[in-house]
């Protein structure tokens, strides 16, 4: 974590939410832009942003980020019946979850680039994380999440 730590009391603040997607799969890239509301948890030394996520044409997801005081983060997104959690640490290859009624499907985070920077008055910060996604071997694209928030 860089720049302003947040206090390690338990806090909660609403947020304004700005996300930026792009994945390249197979050479196609795709980009999403969003603005939506969200909150802002402060639980010890680990912060929590929880927002939900509307697709066209998709069943809602609620997402949470878990940042802790090294600057690890945990992405959990719940979708129905489907459920993926992964991990991102700088150069490190993490196990990740992608759990479906029909099973888990393995998967693995590597994040070759990541940033957060968290600002206390107002509760604000950037999160920007490049990682590729793997699944039995085999690369199955390249992800860059570009998230800021404030109250």
């Amino acid at each position: 974590m860089q720049k302003g730590q947040i206090k390690t009391a338990t806090e909660k603040s609403n947020v304004m939410i700005h996300l930026e997607t792009q994945s390249v799969q197979e050479g196609e890239v795709n980009n999403l832009v969003q603005d939506v509301p969200g909150q802002f948890f402060n639980m010890g030394k680990t912060i929590y942003l929880r927002y939900q996520e509307k697709l066209k044409g998709q069943d809602p997801a609620m997402v949470t980020f878990k940042i802790n005081a090294v600057g690890e983060i945990q992405l959990t997104r719940q979708q129905g019946q489907n459920r993926s959690q992964m991990f991102f640490v700088v150069n490190k290859k993490l196990e990740a979850r992608y759990q479906t009624p029909y099973g888990v499907v393995p998967l693995i985070t590597v994040t070759p680039k990541m940033n957060v920077t968290l600002s206390e008055y107002p509760v604000s910060g950037k999160v920007s994380i490049d990682y590729d996604l793997i699944s039995n071997g085999k690369g199955l694209g390249e992800y860059k999440i570009r998230l800021h928030f404030t109250a």
